[in-house]
C-alpha cells in the first residue's frame, strides 16, 4: 500500500536508475504522489508515466540561489520540496543531501526507496535490485550494498 503521508519529489539521478533497471514502477508502488520539476524531466529526456506529476517551482529566485550551490535540476527538486508541507526528496548526490540537511528537509536515497520496498514488502529481497544496480554505470561504495544487504536481513 503507498505510504499516503508524503509527496515525493524525485531527481534524475533516482529516475535515470530506476528506468535503467526496470524498476521505475516501485515510486507508484511506495507513494500515493510522485512529483517532480520541469528541469527534472527534461533532464531526464525520456517521457515520464503519466502517473508523476510534472511541476514549475514557484520561487524561481530562490531556485537560482540553490543553483550556486548544486546543479539545476537538484537546485529545482529543493526549491520544490520546500514549496511543498511534508514532502520527501529522492537525492543520490552527497552535496545536495547535506544542502537539504542544512535547509531541514527530508530525504532519502534510490537505495534507501529500495530498502523502503522490502520493509512494505512490495519486493521479497533488494539483493536482485542490487544486483542490477551493480550492472549499470551507477557507482555506490561496496560498503554502501553491504550496509543496505545488513539492513534488510540479506546478508
Amino acid at each position: 500500500m503507498p505510504l499516503p503521508s508524503r509527496v515525493v519529489i524525485a531527481d534524475t539521478s533516482c529516475f535515470i536508475l530506476l528506468d535503467k533497471i526496470g524498476e521505475l514502477i516501485l515510486l507508484r508502488h511506495l507513494f500515493i504522489q510522485v512529483v517532480t520539476t520541469t528541469v527534472i524531466a527534461s533532464e531526464f529526456g525520456s517521457v515520464l508515466p503519466d502517473w508523476i506529476s510534472i511541476e514549475e517551482v514557484t520561487n524561481t529566485k530562490y531556485q537560482r540561489l540553490l543553483e550556486l550551490e548544486v546543479d539545476k535540476g537538484e537546485a529545482s527538486a529543493i526549491a520544490l520540496g520546500s514549496e511543498k508541507e511534508n514532502s520527501l526528496l529522492i537525492l543520490d548526490d552527497l552535496q545536495t543531501r547535506n544542502l537539504a540537511q542544512r535547509l531541514g528537509l527530508s530525504f532519502t536515497g534510490t537505495l534507501g526507496l529500495i530498502a523502503k520496498a522490502k520493509q512494505e514488502g512490495i519486493i521479497p529481497s533488494v539483493k536482485p535490485i542490487v544486483q542490477k544496480i551493480r550492472e549499470t554505470n551507477f557507482r555506490f561504495s561496496e560498503e554502501v550494498f553491504t550496509n543496505m544487504l545488513k539492513a534488510a536481513g540479506e546478508l
